[in-house]
Parts: structure tokens; C-alpha cells; sequence
């Protein structure tokens, strides 16, 4: 059976807001099904959607963002990590640790999580507590 994602999941993955992901459902960047009022997407469609060169962008400064907030932030009041992970990996291999990092994200509280690929490398930025960015980056290399 194919694994399929939630519009949550695939907000997680992107970082674009679940609004965002249905505007561009409706404009027909994205495409899913949708089964018993939930929308649903395949691999395939994900990686269609994250090939459009309007999308590419989009993830790219969202990635961007995501290091630019952690550096602007002088109001730290506890310890914060960021982690960047360049992986010259496939695009099947991108996918696992994408949808890794996913579930990991929902047993986290405070982290945030972006991905993407550009020229070949696949990108992940760790941003948040240190105890819970610290805890997924130990379960991904016991895991990968």
C-alpha cells in the first residue's frame, strides 16, 4: 500500500500553511485526492508539486526564513539550536528522511522543521529547544 500524506503532513514538509497548500490545490499546483472530506497525497504528487518552479521558490525562501528568524531572534530566554543537514541523498531517500523528520515533529513541542532540494542536495533546517532538536537529530542517526 502507498503512503499518503494529510495537507498537515504536507504543510510540515513544506512549511507553507495548510491555507497556503489549498490555494494552491484550487490554482491546480496541487494536485491529491480527497477521501471522506480529507485531502490526500501521494508521493507522486508531492514531488510533482515541489518540481514547479513557482513552488522551488517558495521552499527555498521558507528554508531561508527559518535560518534568518533563529539569527534575528534577540529575545532568546533559553537555549535554542539550529541545524542544518546537507544530504547528497536520492530523491526516494529525501523522501524517508522527510517523512522522518514529520513524525518526529509531532512529538515535538517547541521545534520547527523545513526541507528541500536544490541542485541535488536535500536540505533539512532543525530549529528549537535544544533538548528536542538534540533528541530528533539522535533518533536520526540511529535511524539513517
Amino acid at each position: 500500500m502507498e503512503r499518503t500524506y494529510s495537507l498537515n503532513d504536507l504543510a510540515l514538509i513544506t512549511g507553507f500553511t495548510t491555507r497556503t497548500l489549498r490555494t494552491y490545490i484550487s490554482k491546480g499546483l496541487l494536485n491529491g485526492s480527497k477521501e471522506d472530506k480529507i485531502w490526500q497525497f501521494t508521493d507522486e504528487d508531492i514531488d510533482r508539486f515541489m518540481s514547479d518552479p513557482f513552488v522551488r521558490e517558495g521552499l527555498r525562501i521558507k528554508r531561508n526564513s527559518a535560518v534568518f528568524d533563529f539569527l534575528a531572534d534577540t529575545s532568546k530566554k533559553q537555549g535554542r539550536t539550529c541545524v542544518i543537514l546537507d544530504l547528497p541523498v536520492s530523491a526516494i531517500e529525501a523522501q524517508k528522511i522527510s517523512a522522518f523528520f514529520c513524525e518526529q515533529m509531532c512529538k515535538a513541542s517547541d521545534a520547527t522543521f523545513a526541507s528541500g532540494t536544490d541542485h541535488g542536495i536535500f536540505r533539512v533546517i532543525l530549529t528549537g529547544a535544544q533538548d528536542q532538536v538534540a533528541s530528533m537529530m539522535k533518533a536520526y542517526y540511529e535511524t539513517f
